[in-house]
């Protein structure tokens, strides 16, 4: 402390070190936090910042225009609230976050669909098969059992194949914050949790239904 120290373009102002604040983000989080100088310099207002009430807005920033007029008369006020200037800092990821959602829906639903599809026609492929098992005396569980593992088994390549790849997309996107997160297989392994859910629910419908059946119809199905 009153240590001189010059800022500015060209070294153009100096004064005393007053104080010393412990170092906050004044930009985006792209970027890390680099050294700045907060100066009090008379001839002039370029900037104030005010912390206002919601519920008094309107009458306060027409206060603020009355003195803002008191120091700058010839200069018009130009002003803007701090979180509507953050959320454009950070449009650009608020709108991929809402497209990737969007679109993970979507496949989700496809997806879905197809799996119903190849359930429905597993089951009527496999028919005769199912009766067999009933007549053996096989319970729905073991049925559902068997019919089941060759989804999950796909679902477990398909997960295995996305995986590193969704790894890889989310470090390099990562990569444009000076901060970032670490991410851990527990959020790979969530993924995959919820996909075996998914193709648990979307077969078993059909597999129970072709299970539940008279073992005597499907024995006589062409």
């Amino acid at each position: 402390l009153g240590r001189i120290i010059a800022s500015g373009d060209n070294n153009t102002f100096s004064g005393p070190i007053v104080g010393v604040v412990k170092d906050f983000h004044f930009a985006p989080l792209h970027k890390s936090i680099e050294p700045l100088v907060i100066g009090l310099f008379d001839g002039g207002l370029p900037f104030m910042t005010v912390r206002l009430r919601t519920g008094t807005l309107q009458r306060t920033i027409a206060q603020v225009k009355d003195i803002w007029r008191e120091h700058e008369p010839n200069r018009p006020m130009n002003f803007f609230f701090l979180d509507e200037r953050l959320d454009t800092a950070y449009r650009f990821e608020t709108q991929l976050g809402n497209i990737v959602t969007s679109f993970t829906i979507l496949a989700i639903f496809v997806a879905s669909l197809g799996l119903f599809g190849m359930a429905l026609y597993a089951s009527e492929q496999r028919t005769k098969e199912i009766g067999i098992r009933k007549v053996l005396g096989a319970s729905v569980q073991n049925i559902m059992l068997v019919f089941s593992f060759d989804f999950v088994k796909l679902m477990l390549i398909a997960n295995v194949v996305a995986w590193p790849i969704a790894y890889f997309t989310m470090r390099r996107w990562l990569d444009d914050f000076a901060y970032r997160i670490n991410i851990g297989i527990d959020a790979f392994a969530l993924a995959g949790i919820i996909a075996l859910l998914i193709t648990l629910i979307t077969v078993s419908y059909q597999v129970i239904r072709a299970a539940l059946a008279n073992p005597v119809q499907a024995l006589r199905y062409e």
